[in-house]
């Protein structure tokens, strides 16, 4: 389930849903997934609340505690995701593409949190995963290789319009 807690445009909870559906297979992950776009003020209070740092961030991640249900099987929920939608579309602008392909980004992020992932401490192993599952879901490449990209290449104001109006046609 996607709640759109605050709207953004361009972005529909039915195509974000079938995408994180897809996501979610991709990465293996079972259980349903809920992801909830939200505000800045409100991702700076589930930041404080849940991991204590006082500051907003782009995406959070929430597994469910239920590792296994009564009768032996996987829970039905795997958990949730949350996306400030003001950040995510800031980072949009900024690195040239849709906010609806930045939100499908954020979400793939997530689920693989959910799916046991921890980038701050696998030595690359969620980095790496991330990559190949971009190739397979058409996203574009890490944040890293595209920066590097950048710093090679000028991005002409022109060249970013093309780069908006390609991934606008992809998301």
């Amino acid at each position: 389930m996607v709640i759109l807690q605050k709207k953004v445009a361009g972005l529909s909870a039915q195509a974000l849903g079938r995408f994180v559906l897809r996501a979610r297979k991709a990465a293996g992950l079972r259980g349903t997934v809920n992801v909830l776009i939200t505000s800045r003020p409100a991702m700076r209070a589930l930041n404080s609340r849940f991991r204590r740092k006082d500051k907003a961030t782009d995406v959070l991640s929430f597994p469910s505690e239920a590792t296994v249900t009564s009768n032996g099987k996987r829970p039905g929920v795997a958990g949730e995701i949350a996306i400030s939608a003001d950040i995510a579309a800031q980072n949009a602008v900024r690195l040239g593409h849709s906010a609806a392909l930045k939100f499908k980004i954020l979400s793939l992020h997530g689920i693989l949190h959910l799916a046991g992932y921890d980038h701050e401490r696998d030595n690359g192993e969620m980095a790496r995963k991330e990559a190949g599952l971009r190739q397979v879901l058409r996203l574009p490449s890490a944040l890293i290789e595209r920066g590097r990209l950048a710093a090679r290449e000028p991005v002409t104001p022109r060249a970013r319009i093309s780069k908006l109006r390609r991934a606008s046609r992809t998301a």
